[in-house]
């Protein structure tokens, strides 16, 4: 099994970047180098628990899908997505959201295990962690631009978000 850890770091309100990090639109905007696209499930808008997506991307020159489930939801600090079909034997995502002094850090668990045994583990060290490590860096990379800039507002809904984070603030005031 492979595992894949990353951090970013994002001038941004932790309730805007969880909403990105769970928008469909939002991640098909920030995956285009694989033209990833919502085909089944939740399609668009902000995925919850409980829900399923199918994605439909080329990767290594493969047109794939990956069908994925939010198997726990924390607003707005953690979700999670498990793989319930498609390209790996298995795969679990684990997206962790702190905020502190007005920057979220967002954190990435992926741990994956590709399919075909042994010739599977051999294809994670030589290239499959590399690019999926690549890919999820890149992902990051765009949802930080998105929710650093005013291109967030074209993914999430503004009156939702404020209300949201109100609420969040009155449970747990010293954490934001």
């Amino acid at each position: 099994m492979a595992l894949i850890q990353l951090t970013t770091r994002i001038a941004a309100p932790v309730e805007r970047v969880f909403d990105l990090a769970r928008s469909i639109d939002a991640h098909m905007a920030s995956t285009s180098q694989s033209g990833e696209r919502a085909v089944e499930g939740r399609t668009s808008g902000l995925i919850n628990a409980g829900e399923t997506v199918t994605w439909e991307a080329t990767h290594f020159g493969v047109k794939q899908r990956l069908k994925v489930k939010i198997t726990k939801l924390e607003r707005p600090f953690l979700f999670e997505d498990e793989m319930i079909s498609g390209a790996f034997s298995s795969m679990t995502h684990q997206h962790r959201f702190e905020e502190s002094n007005g920057e979220t850090k967002m954190s990435d668990r992926f741990e994956y295990q590709a399919p075909l045994g042994f010739l599977g583990r051999i294809a994670e060290s030589l290239f499959l962690t590399k690019y999926m490590k690549s890919f999820l860096k890149k992902r990051n990379e765009e949802l930080k631009e998105m929710a650093e800039s005013d291109r967030w507002r074209n993914y999430i809904n503004e009156d939702a978000h404020q209300g949201a984070a109100h609420n969040v603030r009155k449970r747990n005031p010293q954490s934001l």
